[in-house]
């Protein structure tokens, strides 16, 4: 069963919907053929603008400092918070990230999973204690001296940067334990915001069948792989199931604990990746084990009319997959 939270955003996704006129693909095909490529998209990027800016909205009439965001893989939740920190400063404040991947405890420390090796996903993977203390000095005012976490060593280390936060500052903090309430103990729950970032795709494939939302973050995910981590399709769809599993421990269990949620799906977008995802599935070879997934998804995929992605503007959210950004990542 969805929590009321999900419920409330997948209703107002379908009222999205309602705005655009397309529902299914077959809608959305015919309207592409029909020139109407623009429009929808048009729509579709000043809808998702119009909800971030509520989000901040809500923040400053709450007064919270401390933004806290999480959501699962591929669901944008890096360029969801570089947005929102744009609306937060046409609003009068001065927005402020930083990485809870800087908080890592050093990597000899690190819990093991089940098959001995380095669990990242946990929430053991992180220095709680130190990353509290930290919050708690800032928002008293203090200054503190950031650290940094060396992949290559796998340790922590000083960045050199310093941070004090001032009266108008806001601190976004982005992390799959970020709605976690055992992440951040120590800081009291009105001094928070907690933000959900999901992409749920609502397009139908027909008025009966719906679209796998994991599906379609796994193409975004594996678009970014390939344009920014040299990992191919097959190394994509290998983790895939790891991934899966760490968002049902950590992150779904406490989606409902936000204070509001943002669904980054485009109803476009699918045709827009399409022509990007197609030629990188083909590559799986038909000895591989991932083979007959990539045989779903390219059926899948394949059933779109193609967008040609010239038409994406540089701050929308699929920037962050495609490439041809304005944010630097």
């Amino acid at each position: 069963m969805k929590s009321p939270k999900l419920e409330a955003l997948i209703a107002e996704q379908k009222r999205w919907q309602e705005t655009v006129g397309i529902g299914t693909v077959a809608e959305l095909n015919a309207a592409v053929r029909a020139g109407h490529a623009t429009d929808i998209i048009n729509v579709c990027e000043v809808l998702q603008a119009r909800k971030i800016a509520r989000v901040a909205d809500e923040i400053y009439d709450l007064g919270r400092r401390l933004v806290l965001l999480a959501g699962p893989s591929s669901s944008g939740k890096t360029t969801t918070s570089k947005r929102l920190g744009i609306q937060l400063a046409a609003l009068g404040l001065r927005p402020t990230a930083i990485s809870m991947d800087d908080y890592f405890v050093n990597r000899v420390n690190t819990p093991l999973d089940e098959n001995g090796e380095y669990d990242y996903e946990c929430l053991g993977a992180l220095d709680v204690p130190y990353f509290n203390k930290q919050l708690t000095q800032l928002l008293s005012g203090e200054t503190v001296s950031l650290p940094r976490y060396d992949f290559v060593s796998g340790e922590r280390v000083p960045s050199g940067r310093e941070l004090k936060l001032e009266k108008n500052n806001v601190l976004i903090i982005e992390g799959i334990h970020a709605l976690n309430p055992d992440l951040t103990p120590q800081i009291p729950r009105d001094e928070k915001f907690l933000l959900y970032v999901t992409a749920l795709t609502t397009i139908q494939i027909d008025e009966k069948k719906k679209i796998s939302t994991s599906d379609a973050r796994l193409l975004r995910r594996m678009l970014r792989d390939k344009n920014f981590r040299n990992y191919s399709a097959e190394e994509t769809l290998h983790r895939w199931p790891s991934v899966r599993a760490g968002e049902e421990k950590w992150i779904f269990p406490f989606e409902d604990n936000c204070d509001m949620m943002v669904n980054t799906a485009l109803n476009y977008e699918l045709s827009v990746l399409r022509t990007h995802v197609l030629p990188i599935l083909e590559e799986v070879p038909e000895s591989s084990p991932e083979y007959a997934e990539s045989l779903h998804l390219r059926s899948f995929i394949g059933l779109f009319e193609p967008i040609r992605d010239k038409q994406i503007p540089p701050t929308s959210l699929l920037r962050e997959f495609l490439g041809g950004s304005s944010f630097h990542y």
